[in-house]
């Protein structure tokens, strides 16, 4: 007859554990394992011994508020004579005696999240479940340990920013490791509000890791719920913080979560995509920041964004925009709902646009369906694929309201970037979402996706050309041309009107402040004739102008007198703020003090004030910020602090600066920081 273990008291061996199931950077001092992958704990028997064959032990694993059978939740088996990792067994690995080495193994599928583990009458377990991207048998498998460390156990990054012509990669502390953020990340799970209305049904959804980027997509902005983030695009940050001051993902969910779950005031696009890839690797998904240059916002679905512009050129504010840059996140996994094509990554966008079964979220859909043109996939396939191949078509607005289309060669969906396996440079992955231009297999895609304006549209080679030039050099504080160049492609002499002006842009594209305009109204041009007309760009006109975006607009609109045409051409350039310098005073070592000396050179013909320099690094500032003020810099002058830090854990880091004062605002650098044995 089988006779129950009887079990005194146990050591859940989370040292052990958590370092086998790659946890260990959320400490030791709970158990936190990831799914379908053994863990071990000891048992102390009060009395008897553990006899193979004869003695017996019950365990039950359940999860959520109401754990059932019928929704996976919960889970009994007993000793078997070996794991199995494809369901919840239970094994003894150790020989006969009162000490017990039991293995248990959960089901590669099993939901994540809080546990309590049952075993015979006496002993009660807690610990936390994750996805488990090394296991061939979960849903987020990835095979390939360099992306591993990249996707799921990089604390810090790069997001790309700045403009399509000048990608400029700024650090973020993901921090999914540091302390309390996984408890965060749990919390946002149970405040959704599927949870709120039916936590057994949602618990049993954990399981599936579509489910759950769906749930992230929503909960990270706060549009809907009790989510993250409230997001805001207008210069007035009052009640909360720029979302340029955020240099990582940790205060935000810290904040969120010992705030009552009150939204952290404010987020834009890439906030909202960095704390998204935060809560997602903290979970386990392999995740990843993307960034769209030229990212269009489609309103009505209908694959067009039409723009206008004033017979002056000035362009008119409209809801459908084309956004400077666009961020979003890749999780990665199968696809069981769909065709085994679709695999892989998964786009989705936590940034609040457009509803999506009434909530505000999206995705997630797989990269390959946009690629494809499939359309009718889920989720929200029209919008992710208008954001990266939307059709522009501008028009004029004349004073007697009557309107004419305007030739314009607008780009949408350029340089899709995300950071590179094991290194900060730019991966450029535009051919994961778009086939390359003109070619049949796009016009396929176009077919399937109806995007019947890029199928009807001809090249067409026009008689003036007309495009931008800009120099290397745009320094915030300088003053600098930029050029509208014409060029006469025809056999005839060309009259011609030329209206060229500039003004501060936000990255989401909203329009502020005139920086500088021209009107020519009469440029001759000979056959084949070129004409290079310069535009000065003061910093005493732009720098009261521009937002903490460095970004302006630039809009050359041509009028043939002969024809009657216009043509219209666009350039977003941005400023270069100046260069933080970091360096790194004695060699790095793990729990052993170290100093950096961190330099800014004010660029600007005036005084900066309320200056102060913010540093952070996952493992490096123990979870917190140094915050260091200084008095007023005059022009040219260094601003230099010195800050001292304890490394926690070796291997690469990221310590992530910022800048800010009354005049040059958030200024962002980083240096890598080595950290030895």
């Amino acid at each position: 007859m089988a006779q129950a273990l009887d079990i005194d008291h146990w050591n859940l061996e989370c040292e052990f554990n958590n370092t086998d199931h790659r946890t260990d950077l959320n400490g030791i001092d709970r158990l936190i394992v990831r799914r379908g992958q053994p863990f071990s704990v000891s048992l102390y028997l009060r009395s008897g011994s553990y006899q193979p064959g004869v003695s017996s032990l019950d365990c039950v694993a359940e999860t959520g508020p109401q754990p059932s059978e019928q929704y996976g939740t919960r889970a009994s088996f007993g000793l078997s004579a070996s794991i199995d990792t494809s369901c919840w067994s239970a094994a003894v690995t150790s020989p006969p005696g009162d000490i017990v080495t039991l293995s248990i193994c959960s089901a590669p599928d099993a939901p994540i999240g809080r546990y309590t583990l049952t075993l015979g009458h006496s002993a009660r377990i807690e610990f936390i479940l994750l996805f488990n991207p090394w296991c061939p048998g979960d849903a987020v498998y990835m095979d390939n340990e360099e992306k591993l460390a990249e996707y799921v156990l990089a604390q810090d990054g790069i997001i790309f920013r700045g403009a399509y012509k000048y990608p400029i990669p700024t650090p973020w502390n993901f921090g999914q490791f540091e302390s309390g953020i996984l408890d965060a990340c749990l919390r946002i799970l149970d405040m959704n509000p599927k949870y709120l209305k039916n936590p057994g049904k949602d618990c049993s959804g954990r399981r599936n890791p579509i489910y759950v980027s769906r749930v992230l997509s929503a909960m990270v902005n706060c549009n809907d719920d009790k989510g993250v983030l409230l997001g805001k695009w207008t210069g007035d940050y009052e009640g909360g913080v720029s979302p340029m001051l955020w240099r990582g993902s940790v205060e935000i969910l810290r904040n969120w979560h010992t705030q009552a779950c009150q939204p952290v005031r404010y987020g834009q696009c890439w906030v909202f995509a960095a704390v998204a890839c935060s809560v997602s690797r903290a979970l386990g998904i392999p995740c990843r920041v993307v960034t769209n240059y030229l990212s269009a916002h489609d309103t009505n679905s209908n694959l067009v964004i039409e723009r206008y512009v004033k017979e002056n050129g000035e362009p008119i504010q409209s809801k459908e925009m084309i956004w400077n840059y666009h961020c979003w996140v890749e999780n990665w996994m199968t696809r069981p709902d769909l065709k085994s094509d679709f695999n892989g990554w998964q786009a989705y966008d936590p940034t609040p646009q457009e509803k999506s079964e009434g909530v505000y979220c999206c995705g997630p859909i797989p990269v390959r369906a946009i690629k494809e043109g499939e359309l009718t996939l889920k989720y929200d396939a029209p919008f992710v694929f208008a954001e990266v191949n939307a059709d522009v078509i501008t028009f004029m607005k004349k004073k007697d309201g009557s309107t004419s289309k305007v030739s314009s060669d607008a780009l949408v969906g350029q340089k899709i970037s995300t950071k590179s396996v094991g290194s900060d440079a730019r991966e450029d992955i535009t051919h994961l979402y778009k086939y390359p231009e003109g070619s049949a297999e796009e016009r396929e895609a176009f077919k399937k996706a109806d995007h019947q304006n890029k199928l009807l549209q001809q090249q067409q080679n026009q008689g003036l050309h007309l495009n931008i030039k800009v120099t290397s050099d745009m320094r915030k504080g300088c003053d600098f041309d930029v050029f509208a160049v014409v060029t006469n492609n025809t056999q005839s002499e060309k009259k011609c009107r030329l209206l060229f002006g500039s003004c501060a842009l936000s990255y989401n594209g909203f329009m502020g402040g005139n920086c500088g305009f021209k009107d020519l109204l009469n440029v001759e041009l000979s056959p084949g004739g070129e004409r290079k007309v310069p535009l000065r760009l003061n910093y005493s006109k732009y720098g009261g102008q521009i937002t903490e975006d460095n970004l302006i607009r630039l809009a050359a609109l041509l009028l043939d007198y002969t024809t009657g045409d216009t043509t219209l051409a666009v350039r977003n350039v941005v400023l270069d703020n100046p260069e933080i310098k970091v360096r790194i005073l004695g060699e790095p070592k793990k729990n052993r003090k170290l100093a950096a000396e961190i330099t800014l050179q004010n660029p600007l013909p005036e005084m900066l004030e309320n200056c102060c320099f913010s540093i952070e690094g996952a493992n490096l500032t123990g979870g917190g910020i140094i915050t260091e003020r200084l008095g007023p810099v005059g022009p040219g002058e260094d601003a230099k602090v010195k800050v001292y830090f304890t490394p926690t854990h070796s291997g690469l880091r990221k310590l992530v600066v910022d800048f800010d004062s009354n005049k040059l605002c958030h200024v962002k650098g980083y240096r890598n920081v080595i950290i030895g044995k």
